[in-house]
């Protein structure tokens, strides 16, 4: 089975301990690295671009709301970059607007999730999210 891992950015310690928890509820055992804010996702994957030997995350799921460079920011950075381009960005946001998705959409955003409001509601979206995202096909640059 291919190595792979998933960059999870988000800056809420208690979002990154649920998701956490999530992914472990749900049996998962992928290797989760989580950054807090927009600028260690860039300097993240910068520093896995230089050693061609490291995997790329398999996704990104994404916050939107982040100190120092917000979600969008990145969004638009990562998809004109061209070592970064090809990675599925996930929006994982608390903004549930058709507005704010579209314009993701626009920016290059490969899905949009609403953040659920339970943790039974996560463990499902973690375990679609996973399944969908480490099944697909790959996807074209």
């Amino acid at each position: 089975m291919e190595e792979f891992f998933i960059l999870i950015a988000e800056d809420d310690a208690d979002d990154r301990f649920l998701l956490q928890t999530a992914f472990d509820e749900n049996g998962f055992n992928d290797k989760l690295e989580f950054v807090e804010n927009g600028v260690e996702v860039i300097d993240y994957l910068n520093g896995l671009a230089k050693n061609s030997d490291s995997p790329m995350p398999r996704f990104i799921l994404l916050d939107l709301n982040m100190p120092k460079k917000d979600g969008r920011e990145v969004l638009k950075e990562l998809k004109q970059h061209p070592d970064f381009k090809h990675i599925p960005v996930v929006i994982f946001s608390t903004t549930n607007n058709e507005q704010e998705m579209r314009r993701c959409y626009e920016l290059g955003a490969n899905s949009y999730i609403t953040k659920p409001n339970s943790f039974e509601s996560l463990l499902r979206t973690v375990a679609a999210l996973r399944s969908y995202w480490t099944h697909a096909s790959s996807i074209p640059a």
